[in-house]
């Protein structure tokens, strides 16, 4: 068996133990990404282990919350655990969207553990070019 030295593993351990897992009043923060692809802007969740039915997005407003919950796995009363690293619990992620983003036109894939939205840029928001208009000269103001 190969084993990975890592010197902050027992230290992480036990932040994790004394903070406990998420709840739904305090959730732990889940990782993301967000950038901007094209015409529209993407935001990835990392939140591996959660089952699809376990993840709730909602809108409201301009701000966007991201909430999933990660349940133990079912074991037999004769399973004994030798090690329990993976977080469980309940993570969250709340994002304020500009007034840019079409947020009725959001879509939401999952898959591989990673959660994708893709957020539309409202048509008033894309670049465009002005037209500068030529006058008919110079007028003089009487003063």
């Amino acid at each position: 068996m190969l084993m990975r030295t890592d010197p902050f593993r027992e230290l992480d351990r036990m932040a994790q133990q004394l903070m406990g897992p998420g709840t739904w009043s305090k959730p732990s923060v889940m990782p993301m990404d967000a950038y901007r692809e094209g015409d529209q802007y993407v935001v990835a969740f990392d939140i591996p282990g959660v089952p699809a039915d376990a993840i709730d997005i909602d809108v409201e407003r301009n701000m966007l919350t991201v909430k999933a919950e990660r349940r133990p796995v079912a074991k037999d009363d004769d399973t004994k655990v030798d090690l329990s690293e993976r977080p469980l619990g309940v993570f969250s992620r709340q994002i304020v969207l500009a007034d840019t983003l079409d947020t009725e036109r959001i879509q939401a894939d999952y898959e591989a553990g990673v959660l994708t939205l893709r957020i539309p840029i409202t048509e008033r928001a894309k670049p465009r070019k002005i037209s500068i208009g030529v006058g008919s000269g110079r007028q003089e103001i009487p003063g």
